[in-house]
């Protein structure tokens, strides 16, 4: 992530200023697997080997040399539907329940800068399908299966980042769709057990979601009480006032500049939360 925003054409929004390189990425768990009713007693059963407890729920295609995809588990129970009499932040946050964190976003690139490209560039059917699959993942089957990331979020922030351009490289660092920095994505790789190519735009797409889903957890950890819902209808006038404008700031800004131990929720940059809000529901990427 970084915190300076280059503008990018965006024709059919009107009215929006457009969109910028930024980066980011998130995290996930392994789904509970699922044991049979009855085991045979005539010999003892040889119980398999369990992979780390923070493991991904499945593989993008980009990685499938690592082994192929488990099927998707249903034994993670949902959350109960929240029950808070206020969707309001908390004023005092409750400490962090992820206490390893990202690294801190880059310095702002120096002005005049002029983004490279490297790598094929994907098509834009292609772009679309990845975003769609990144946003249809199950993030933390374990515990908060109930974390969705909404597609038009998905959308909405890959046009703000990159114009949808797999191939662009920012002068601060951001790769592709979702502009993920080298940095962070190394971090995801250690933290979660994973070698996803930041080069690739399935996993760059992959990369940018489980980041959303991982600042989902965390700022929703910490001010909603575990209420993950990404909800505009949640939102007023006050940016500060809801759990989707909050990841959408900790995205460009970083996680440390939005959830801060024992201060109120804040959103420092609230041109980039305009955008991405815009976008979210103007935005030409969504006719796509």
């Amino acid at each position: 992530m970084r915190r300076g925003v280059s503008r990018w054409a965006a024709a059919a929004v009107a009215a929006l200023v457009a969109a910028g390189l930024v980066t980011g990425c998130g995290g996930e768990e392994q789904p509970v697997r699922e044991v049979a009713a009855e085991l045979p007693t005539v010999a003892p059963v040889e119980a398999p080997e369990e992979a780390p407890a923070d493991a991904p729920s499945e593989e993008p295609p980009a990685v499938e040399a690592m082994g192929g995809r488990p099927s998707p588990s249903a034994s993670a129970k949902p959350r109960p539907k929240p029950s808070r009499t206020s969707t309001k932040p908390l004023a005092k946050p409750k400490p962090p329940t992820e206490t390893q964190v990202p690294p801190a976003p880059p310095k702002p690139a120096p002005a005049g800068c002029t983004p490279s490209h490297r790598g094929t560039k994907a098509t834009q059917s292609q772009v679309k399908a990845a975003l769609a699959d990144a946003a249809a993942r199950t993030y933390w089957p374990t515990s908060a299966p109930d974390i969705r990331i909404p597609s038009v979020l998905m959308k909405a922030t890959a046009w703000q980042e990159s114009g949808w351009q797999s191939t662009i490289v920012a002068c601060d660092g951001g790769v592709g769709l979702m502009q993920v920095m080298p940095a962070t994505a190394e971090w995801m790789n250690q933290r979660f057990g994973q070698s996803y190519d930041i080069d690739d735009y399935r996993d760059n797409a992959y990369l940018g979601g489980t980041y959303l889903a991982w600042l989902t957890k965390y700022i929703g950890d910490m001010y909603f009480e575990s209420d993950y819902r990404l909800d505009a209808s949640l939102c007023t006038a006050e940016l500060n006032s809801c759990l989707l404008n909050a990841v959408i700031a900790a995205y460009n800004y970083g996680h440390g500049a939005v959830a801060r131990e024992g201060q109120p929720l804040a959103v420092p940059n609230p041109q980039y939360v305009y955008n991405v809000r815009e976008l979210m529901t103007s935005c030409e990427c969504l006719a796509f």
